[in-house]
């Protein structure tokens, strides 16, 4: 809403200040600035209000606005008076106002930095998280606006509003002062506040979920007077999969005694139905759209399932009309899946809610399946459908307009129904959030996620995500850093996420290999190898091996302490006649389960050849007993837990081994997890057509098992960098370099600028001068002392030693002089060339260190080693910024080249230590000013003893938005 002409024209009406919230219940509000033109809309808010309410704002009694009072709400310059307004169907619910004052209380102007804040909700909205979210916003807006302290007046019974402010987090003060409360919050975000923020953030978008899957009715709108179409397949689903809610049929053409379409009540419109409708279904043309949005919107619907196609998937007019829809739904407190979705699924027997086109349901399972095409979503569906693997959740969200998989990984993490997360994603909306919210969900149960488009450079169509600059290597390498299981098809994902939702963590990557053909086990021996596992020599049972023999192997080797894990091989059997014979695949997966039941928990999986029927039994349960799920009161050292149970742990890691239990007797399968889950399949083992895909899988688990071990400790920034870092030195010295007029492009830095900035954090870059002549490289050698290195400086030569721009341990002058003229001889005039001369540095490995912030995914240190191969070949590592311990050991071991950097074929290792401390220095750097938006150490040459940094490269540009830490808002389209 845009203010009228009447507003101070001395400052514009703030629209970044507007805003959509997800409250407490799951419903949605808008949040904006409270213009001239609300006047109406206040008075009508103020009559709702309880005498009560009013009481407590402005502790008196208080039954009507004067036209003085409403000037005033309505009046303000968006600097020391600010009030804004929670709206919903585009009236008033709530208000909040702060007027700047002084020492005394008094209105004031900057550079006064407190200001009182006063709240007011409607009564039937109050205990919906309404005041919460305000004040996170009319928070921010004073920081903005240079405001620090809030202060506000409070009667002692209003316990709603003391509550409000005392649960937010911030550092404050409370004193009791003629007959009220006095409250005084310091706004400075703190990590207690940015958790609360977090976590209301977390039940408030899980909950929004939640009202879609588990509705207690669902109304149709599009159901067709005759069979076909997609509203009536859409019921037909609802009806087939017995949806435990009540079901209407919607449409504007059928005649007003119509009665039932397929058994259900039959309407013209939501407002017919005489009971509450929770979700909708919405089947119609999308030029029809916005009316039925209004109905629902009108009548109380909770939330929109809108399968209608023609928005931005077909170019500019259907991305307005697509903007125009999410306005609409979220005006009325609607959140949307779609539009152009395929549907949604909730097995859940309380629930069994099939509001989809899939022409196969799922059964239930423990897997939630999010996905952003419907098509893939048909493919998964029938893939999972195939192998005997059931669903918890299933979402086809089409255009995501609104409901993204970032709302699903909210709802999954407290999930009880939900083991595994399977996500394909042609876009990540907000990589910030999905990153955040992937770690936390991977710490209690898998993420595997496919990433569509990775390569087209493209956005798909009606997919409104900000610029990443980052390569698709890049965005895979901070995936895993939060535990993400990332794979490149949707075969590896569902290979993954049957093994991971059946079978137990491995506790390593030890692999016993058995079966009954040489060949296929060795060609799963090679493929572990491949993988990074370690296999045990494969045992051949031989072509003449029986289900009891099968039996007995795999009995002894989960037995075996020393395997992790084990992968069965099997092909058809050899009779007596010398032909194949296909078996009876159901005995011998019989054979199978009970040698996994009896034994020790540990994954196993099944590969096979043409065995009729033995994929088909090993994906059925035999039991139905949960696997390990170690409560608080289990000890951290338990067996390892089925792939989604949530553990906890102590302050050490896990122990990898499954010790004895309380009885003296290993657990097993069949007794572990007594706490029982029902519907958990104890008894299924994933079985794969391919060596590859069930190795694949199991490494899969092996990397996410050792991930879950170390996140269960988390890394650290040390403490005693804070002796060597001159944080507000460095803010000082940034300021001054950018100037009180910065150009929004930003500025690299000088070689000395960036030597002085590097230096106040404890990052020494070796020292070069100008050459140029050779008369200059002469007396800068004389200053630094023999040897000295000579080297070009020019962006298109710069750390190109491969074309001669760089001359290393030059002894004497003559040296010098003659490399000097070589190099001017080869590659140009000296004004080209920008020579430089610098004392050499020890022997050691080349590195390169650099940190960049990009506009989507945030800061993202990198590492690898100096030269051509390593650019060629893309080994380069990446972590997100801040960096801990942890993550710059990993950092430098994770590229391929890293052997080089511990002694690689004899040499002797470099040190290690001092180039984690340099990363970890660049990584606080880059997080505590984020002005600091490149750096790059180039060459940093790492000897056995220390580091010396030979370049350094640094950009500064006025800090981008950090959306990730404002308030709670829904993404604006």
């Amino acid at each position: 809403m845009q203010p009228s002409p009447e507003q101070s024209p001395h400052h514009a009406y703030p629209d970044h200040w507007e805003a959509d919230v997800v409250l407490r219940d799951g419903g949605t509000a808008r949040i904006r600035p409270i213009t001239t033109d609300d006047a109406e809309r206040l008075v009508s808010f103020y009559e709702q209000v309880s005498d009560e309410s009013k009481y407590y704002r402005f502790f008196a009694p208080y039954p009507r606005l004067s036209d003085r009072d409403v000037h005033r709400f309505t009046h303000h310059d968006y600097v020391d008076r600010v009030g804004l307004a929670v709206t919903v169907g585009g009236e008033f619910i709530a208000t909040v106002r702060y007027d700047r004052i002084d020492e005394r209380g008094r209105p004031a102007s900057a550079p006064a930095d407190e200001a009182e804040v006063a709240f007011l909700v409607q009564d039937a909205h109050q205990g919906r998280g309404v005041a919460s979210a305000l004040l996170e916003h009319i928070a921010a807006v004073a920081r903005e606006r240079g405001i620090r302290r809030f202060a506000a007046e409070v009667l002692p019974a209003n316990n709603k509003m003391i509550k409000v402010f005392r649960d937010a987090g911030y550092t404050q003060q409370r004193s009791f002062e003629d007959g009220s409360v006095h409250l005084t919050l310091d706004l400075e975000p703190t990590a207690e506040s940015l958790a609360v923020q977090r976590g209301r953030e977390q039940r408030a978008e899980a909950r929004s979920v939640q009202r879609l899957l588990a509705p207690g009715s669902v109304a149709v709108i599009g159901a067709g007077r005759t069979p076909g179409g997609v509203g009536r397949t859409v019921l037909r689903n609802l009806l087939g999969a017995g949806f435990t809610g009540r079901t209407y049929a919607v449409n504007r053409a059928f005649a007003a005694d119509q009665g039932t379409i397929d058994g259900v009540p039959a309407h013209r419109c939501v407002g017919e139905i005489d009971e509450q409708v929770d979700l909708a279904v919405v089947a119609v043309p999308a030029d029809r759209v916005p009316e039925a949005v209004a109905d629902c919107g009108e009548h109380g619907v909770q939330g929109l399932v809108v399968l209608s196609a023609g928005y931005a998937e077909w170019g500019a007019e259907g991305r307005e009309r697509q903007r125009e829809l999410v306005r609409q739904a979220r005006s009325y407190g609607m959140r949307i899946i779609g539009p152009n979705a395929f549907g949604i699924i909730n097995n859940s027997q309380a629930v069994r809610l099939n509001a989809s086109l899939a022409p196969e349901p799922p059964a239930p399972g423990r897997i939630g399946l999010f996905t952003q095409s419907g098509a893939i979503g048909i493919a998964l569906l029938s893939g999972l459908y195939r192998r005997g693997a059931g669903l918890s959740t299933f979402i086809s969200a089409g255009n995501r307009a609104d409901i993204s998989g970032n709302d699903f990984l909210q709802y999954w993490y407290e999930d009880p129904d939900t083991d595994v997360a399977l996500l394909y994603l042609e876009s990540l909306g907000n990589p910030r959030k999905f990153t955040r919210l992937a770690r936390r969900t991977a710490a209690v149960k898998p993420v595997v996620v496919v990433k569509g488009a990775r390569h087209s450079g493209s956005t798909p169509p009606g997919h409104a995500v900000p610029v990443s600059r980052i390569p698709d290597a890049t965005v895979s390498a901070l995936m895993r850093q939060a535990g993400v299981i990332r794979v490149d098809t949707v075969t590896e994902m569902v290979d993954a996420g049957l093994l991971l939702a059946d079978q137990p963590l491995p506790a390593g990557p030890r692999v016993a290999i058995l079966g009954n053909s040489e060949s296929l086990g060795l060609l799963t021996y090679d493929a572990c190898l491949a993988e990074g596992l370690r296999p045990r020599p494969p045992r051949d049972l031989t072509t003449a091996a029986t289900p009891q023999d099968f039996r007995d192997a795999l009995a002894e080797a989960l037995a075996d302490e020393g395997c992790d894990s084990v992968v069965v091989t099997a092909i058809p059997w050899v009779g007596e006649n010398g032909e194949a014979e296909s078996g009876d695949g159901e005995v011998l997966a019989t054979a199978l389960h009970e040698a996994a039941a009896a034994g020790p928990a540990k994954p196993v999986a099944v590969v096979h050849v043409e065995i009729g029927g033995l994929a088909e039994a090993l994906a059925a349960a035999t039991s139905t007993v949960a696997l390990p799920r170690p409560s608080a009161q289990s000890s951290a050292a338990a067996t390892p837990p089925r792939a989604g149970a949530a553990t906890t742990t102590g302050p050490g890691p896990a122990t990898p081994s499954a010790p004895a239990t309380g009885s003296g007797k290993a657990t097993t399968a069949a007794d572990a997890g007594t706490d029982g889950d029902p519907g958990v399949r104890a008894g299924r083992i994933p079985a794969y057509p391919a060596a590859e895909r069930a190795v694949r899988a199991l490494a899969e688990a092996v990397r996410y098992a050792q991930w879950r071990r170390q996140a269960a400790v988390p890394g650290k920034v040390p403490e005693f960098l804070d002796d060597t870092i001159d944080e507000p030195g460095a803010a000082d010295l940034i300021d001054t370099l950018l100037g009180p007029d910065p150009d929004p492009r930003g500025r690299p830095l000088a070689h000395d600028e960036a030597r002085e900035l590097l230096g106040r954090y404890g990052i020494t870059v070796r020292p070069t001068l100008p050459a140029p002549d050779p008369e200059a490289a002469v007396a800068a050698a004389a200053q630094f002392g023999y040897p000295v290195a000579l080297k070009t400086t020019a962006p298109h030569l710069r750390h190109r030693a491969d074309l001669g721009g760089v001359r290393l341990d030059l002894a004497n002058e003559g040296v010098l002089r003659r490399a000097y003229g070589e190099l001017t001889d080869l590659l140009g005039r000296p004004a080209e060339l920008q020579p430089v001369v610098q004392a050499m540095a020890p022997r050691g490995v080349d590195t390169v260190v650099r940190a960049t912030i990009d506009p989507a995914a945030g800061a993202v240190l990198s590492f690898g080693l100096a030269g051509a191969p390593s650019e060629l070949l893309g080994d380069t590592a990446h972590r997100l910024v801040p960096a801990t311990d942890r993550d710059a050991a990993e950092l430098i071991r994770s590229i391929r080249a890293a052997p080089v950097l511990f002694g690689w074929r004899g040499a002797a290792p470099v040190d290690t230590a001092a180039l984690e401390e340099l990363l970890l220095r660049v990584s606080r750097l880059v997080d505590d000013h984020p002005e600091v938006v490149s750096i790059a150490l180039e060459p940093v040459v790492v000897a056995t003893q220390g580091l010396t940094v030979l370049g350094a490269s640094v950009r500064l540009s006025p800090p981008p938005a950090r959306t990730d830490l404002g308030p709670r808002r829904l993404p604006n389209y």
